[in-house]
């Protein structure tokens, strides 16, 4: 069984940065689609930006440009690299897991199956 564990979030200022660490244990990085997600208080999950298991990513049109995922397959870990943080980007943060996703369903929530226990991120000056 797939285990993800999430660090990194804290709070910033507007325009600040973050990077969001996802450890993977039980299984191999490299065989699963793997994504970023966020939900805001009051507001549905999000799709954020997620990477398939060749390693193309899909980013949402809100983080484009700003938002980085990465993945190191030595440490089974996945990065999001977050710069020019905006206050609407404040929302507790998951890394999720799924084994062969097409590319048009990788940033939606109810395709996968395996989630961390998130990290918060708030942004506020």
């Amino acid at each position: 069984q797939v285990q993800l564990v999430e660090s990194g979030g804290g709070s910033v200022q507007p325009g600040g940065s973050l990077r969001l660490s996802c450890a993977v244990s039980g299984d191999t990085l490299s065989s699963y689609s793997m994504g970023w997600f966020r939900q805001a208080p009051g507001k549905h999950r999000e799709g954020v930006v997620a990477i398939d298991s060749e390693g193309t990513p899909s980013y949402a049109d809100s983080v484009k440009g700003r938002f980085t995922i990465s993945l190191d397959n030595a440490k089974n870990t996945l990065y999001l690299e977050m710069n020019r943080l905006k206050p609407e980007d404040s929302a507790m943060y998951y890394c999720a897991a799924e084994r062969g996703l097409a590319w048009w369903l990788l940033l939606v929530p109810s395709r996968y199956s395996h989630w961390g226990q998130g990290t918060q991120v708030t942004v506020s000056s």
